[in-house]
């Protein structure tokens, strides 16, 4: 008996988390299919010049700077008559959140998607776009990329440490995308060094197209209220009082199994600190979402707030008294708090040298290097001495890495990349 299409496109997923080969077959077909739905409908759709297409993290989030962008244009006259789309992977809850009769949402990788782009004159994005997605004459790709980066990225990774794709495919599809990029948003001298570089800007001639305006990303850290941070609170149901501690580890390349996804090896390291963690203190633990759901932490209700699929990171920055992380890029953006910062590393010298190296020299990093487990208990005892120890070198990092960052990225990527106005 013949499969229905519904059943056979499930059957060829199922295989396709098993193997390699099968995985990379239906990605080119679905590549495939959606560019040449994309081509159809671009024939006979016009380019609206007052229409902006907002995805963040492959329509995972409404956050990060494209929701800034978004939210700097709506409050600003000039862009009155300015139509919005948003990207969505839950289409029916954002629409209720946004609330705007000038924005539209659209669900991630569906016909209206394709069409929605196809449509927009500006692009708004994160992350890379779909193969799918081909830029037509006159549209305006605006890359925000999600962070600066520690680890090597894109081109500039040598270590052939990621488990899904080969280092000369990943090369080549970071090249590919970089070709559509008209703006690239850059926080930093020491970004626009490092995105030329690991998106092939360089290589292609367009370093031109970086722009150096601030992280929009992060202009909520310098607006944020008392009654932000105590209505943030009450939503996560920390009690008054208590010291807030943030964990947000990045994921390991390296760490993935075929059929089961990337893997959370360290979950020992953080149930014997959570163990170890004072009653007067509430961990927020923020996983990347490829290891989100590889952990339980049901045993410390009470103790830890499992954040991972919150939308907005910088609701978490905002409300907590310490991070500790380890190679994510997070602690770029909380060093703008000026709260201290904890590093745990307790496999520094394997991801360094197997999965992958860094863009600068560890020193220079605004708080402690931890590899045990007791130093890390130490440490968060310590807090307030590790501040002082840490003071110059704090406002040295902050000097070098978020000089631009204020209130008003957001409203200066709009400028310069939609109206046109130089900064």
């Amino acid at each position: 008996m013949a499969l229905s299409r519904a059943a056979l496109k499930k059957r060829v997923k199922s295989l396709a988390k098993t193997s390699y080969f099968a995985r990379s077959t239906f990605n080119s077909l679905q590549d495939y299919r959606r560019r040449r739905y994309f081509r159809s409908v671009a024939k006979d759709i016009p380019i609206d010049d007052k229409l902006v297409i907002f995805e963040s993290f492959l329509g995972r989030q409404y956050a990060c700077s494209p929701r800034a962008i978004y939210e700097a244009m709506r409050s600003d006259p000039r862009f009155d008559d300015y139509r919005f789309i948003w990207v969505s992977r839950k289409p029916d809850d954002l629409r209720k959140r946004i609330g705007d009769e000038r924005t539209t949402v659209v669900k991630y990788l569906t016909r209206s998607y394709l069409r929605a782009y196809a449509r927009a004159k500006f692009w708004v994005t994160n992350w890379r776009l779909p193969a799918g997605l081909c830029k037509r004459e006159g549209q305006v790709v605006i890359q925000t990329w999600h962070g600066t980066p520690l680890k090597k990225i894109g081109m500039d990774l040598t270590i052939e440490g990621n488990a899904t794709t080969s280092q000369r495919k990943g090369h080549r599809s970071y090249l590919n995308d970089a070709k559509k990029y008209d703006f690239f948003v850059s926080p930093s001298a020491f970004c626009t060094r490092v995105f030329a570089s690991a998106f092939g800007l360089t290589q292609l001639g367009k370093e031109n197209v970086l722009v150096e305006t601030g992280y929009p990303r992060n202009d909520r850290l310098f607006s944020f209220s008392r009654e932000d941070v105590d209505d943030i609170k009450q939503r996560l149901g920390i009690e008054p009082g208590k010291r807030v501690i943030l964990y947000a580890p990045t994921w390991r390349d390296n760490q993935h199994t075929l059929g089961v996804g990337y893997t959370f090896d360290p979950v020992e390291h953080l149930e014997r600190f959570l163990d170890s963690v004072p009653d007067d203190s509430m961990v927020i633990v923020r996983l990347h979402y490829l290891v989100a759901n590889k952990v339980n932490l049901s045993a410390y209700r009470g103790k830890v707030i499992d954040c991972s699929r919150w939308e907005d990171i910088n609701d978490l920055y905002i409300v907590s008294d310490v991070l500790i992380t380890d190679y994510s890029s997070v602690f770029f953006d909380y060093a703008n708090l000026r709260r201290p910062i904890l590093f745990y590393m307790y496999d520094l010298q394997e991801y360094s040298s197997s999965v992958r190296d860094f863009y600068i020299d560890l020193d220079e990093l605004p708080g402690p290097i931890i590899e045990t487990q007791e130093e890390l208990i130490d440490a968060l005892a310590n807090t307030e001495k590790i501040a002082r120890q840490y003071a110059d070198k704090y406002q040295t990092f902050i000097d070098t890495y978020d000089y631009l960052d204020d209130a008003h990225a957001g409203l200066r990527v709009a400028e310069r990349c939609i109206l046109g106005i130089e900064g």
